[in-house]
């Protein structure tokens, strides 16, 4: 079995094509279980297996919390991409950050503006051993080119359609 390897710093190379280019495309079906309520009983599982997993609320929504929950999963999507982006920078420009993490927290919350659902993301970065000023140049940096920090500060292309 080949040993993984860390993505090539060339990824950041600029892209200059005149629209969008698909690199990958994850696709997850949900199910809504018992409760026929994806977030409350569901199963999720991704098109090509390596993902399955049940769906619960979370205590403070009024579930079992004997699952994951969409929160979840976005916050670890959320802080693996961070993660990933901030590392191809650093190799990039030499800079060694073995011990770095990232902490991700979505928060599911009452939206003031439309009275419904809403969520919010607080992303925090441990850069240890580093100076502050390379640290903090390094993840506003990351920030510009983390697919999912531009999707929260800029939104998404996103289609919904039916399937009958």
């Amino acid at each position: 079995m080949k040993r993984p390897q860390p993505p090539p710093p060339s990824l950041l190379d600029k892209y200059r094509g005149a629209e969008f280019q698909p690199l990958y495309t994850a696709t997850v079906h949900v199910t809504g279980g018992e409760a026929r309520h994806g977030r409350a009983t569901g199963t999720a599982r991704s098109q090509d297996g390596s993902l399955e997993l049940s769906l619960r609320m979370p205590p403070e929504l009024g579930g079992n919390g004997e699952g994951t929950n969409p929160e979840q999963l976005f916050a670890a999507g959320y802080a693996a991409c961070f993660h990933g982006a901030l590392n191809l920078l650093a190799t990039r420009a030499q800079v060694a950050i073995p011990d770095a993490a990232v902490t991700a927290s979505v928060t599911f919350g009452r939206d003031p503006v439309d009275g419904l659902f809403t969520l919010t993301a607080d992303i925090r970065i441990s850069l240890p051993h580093m100076d502050s000023a390379m640290a903090e140049e390094l993840v506003r940096n990351t920030e510009r080119i983390c697919p999912y920090s531009k999707m929260a500060r800029d939104g998404i292309a996103c289609v919904v359609s039916l399937d009958c």
